[in-house]
């Protein structure tokens, strides 16, 4: 995929499916993430990826010590040379979402790359909830939207 996508003048994103839900514990949810992404990684150099024109688009781990653990997986699995990795919420609610993405972005460690989200449900929800599909419910639902992404950018732009 990612080959191709390149060999078409396209910016591939990769992304590992690693799903969050169980109840395993953080040293369990980031060693699998670690495995995963070496993987990846391992697959993508196999087939001469150009790192440097690939984002990531990995999950991120649930529990309390979040930041640290997502980004330590992160700085132990992917190569500096990736620019990007956009982070999925994985079906988390906008609360959890937004919280995780602001501990990432809070870990006291080098990140080397850039960070940002790509929300569906997190980012949403709630507007879907204001809206009703009824048009007087329009404006409503975009002043909830805006506030949901002023807060994601908060907790991206570190």
């Amino acid at each position: 995929y990612a080959t191709i996508c390149q060999a078409n003048g396209l910016v591939p994103i990769v992304e590992p499916e690693v799903l969050c839900d169980g109840d395993h514990d953080i040293d369990r949810a980031q060693k699998v993430t670690e495995q995963v992404l070496s993987f990846v990684y391992k697959a993508l150099a196999d087939h001469h990826v150009y790192l440097e024109g690939t984002l990531l688009k990995p999950n991120m781990a649930t529990p309390e010590e979040v930041g640290l653990a997502t980004v330590t997986a992160l700085r132990r699995t992917v190569p500096a040379a990736v620019p990007g990795i956009t982070f999925l919420s994985g079906g988390q609610s906008e609360l959890d979402a937004t919280a995780n993405l602001n501990a990432i972005n809070n870990a006291k460690l080098l990140k080397p790359w850039k960070l940002t989200f790509s929300y569906g449900r997190a980012l949403q929800a709630s507007v879907l909830k204001a809206w009703q599909g009824k048009d007087e419910n329009i404006e409503a639902a975009q002043k909830v939207f805006l506030h949901r992404a002023k807060v994601r950018k908060c907790s991206c732009c570190k």
